[in-house]
This record gives C-alpha cells, structure tokens and sequence, in this order.
C-alpha cells in the first residue's frame, strides 16, 4: 500500500503551459465517498484506473491503491458512480526537480486550475514556481470528489 503525501495550490495564471512537458484528457467519478475514504474510477486518454483512497489527517497524507483496468471496465464503472463526473486536463510540469501535476477543470468545473505536487514526506522542501497561488492543501472543496458533488460553477464567487 502506497502512502501519497501532497501539496495543492490553486495556479493564478496559465504561463506553467509553456513549462509542460505532457497533457492528458481525464474523466473521473466516485463510486463511493465516506468519512474521507473514497473510491474513483478513471479514464485517462485511453488507459482507465480504479482507485481507492484512505482518510487524510491532516490534509497532506494518506493511504492510496490504484490499479489499471479496462478501459471498458472503467466506462460501465462510471455509471455506477454519485454525483456527476469531473473532466479535467492534467498538465505535467517539471519544476525545480519535481513534478507538479496542473489540473485545469472543465466542463461545470471550469475557471478552477488547481496544482498538485507530490512529496517524498511532509516536511520535504521544494520551490514554488510563481505560477502557483494560495494553497489549498486540506481544504475538501477543492478535492475532485467535492467537485463531482458541488461544481465550481455553483459556488458563490467573491
């Protein structure tokens, strides 16, 4: 079992895009969601994913068991799934030694951009491109799961 410990940020501009090295389509809806466990299916370009997440403490780690699937599998999977789906274009970007992973929400989540990184450990150093904004590591309205639920578009802007 594999313990994912990250960093997420919401992203102020789209300048990482001259920066990626990588992009890929994504759709993704949750077949169960409870207590911060949750359990999502994945299509990502043509390869498909069934993941389950544990409980988060603190926000930054927690427990997390991915396997590929068919991609067929995955598409009957999402309409087991609650809530609606959140699509999404995943940009991979190398900085400063790491790989930031720049989601840019579409479809009822369009207008969010949102950066993940993922640490060796939680007290691990590591630079933060200007790009990048607030951070929002801990914060359950920007997990993908709250998103399939509660769109960015419903949400009373400032």
């Amino acid at each position: 079992m594999h313990i994912e410990t990250e960093r997420k940020f919401l992203v102020k501009d789209d300048s990482y895009k001259s920066m990626e090295t990588a992009s890929h389509r994504m759709t993704q809806g949750y077949i169960c969601r409870e207590n911060g466990r949750t359990v999502r299916v994945r299509i990502s370009d043509d390869k498909a994913y069934l993941t389950i997440k544990g409980p988060s403490s603190n926000g930054i780690s927690r427990m997390e068991w991915e396997k590929e699937i068919a991609a067929e599998d995955a598409k009957d999977l999402l309409l087991l799934c609650q809530g609606g789906l959140v699509d999404k274009i995943r940009h991979i970007v190398p900085f400063g030694g790491k790989i930031y992973e720049v989601d840019e929400f579409l479809e009822e989540n369009s207008g969010l951009t949102v950066a993940e990184i993922e640490l060796d450990s939680e007290d691990e150093f590591f630079l933060k491109p200007g790009w990048l904004s607030d951070e929002v590591t801990g914060d359950r309205r920007y997990y993908n799961s709250y998103l399939s639920r509660n769109p960015y578009s419903t949400w009373r802007q400032p």
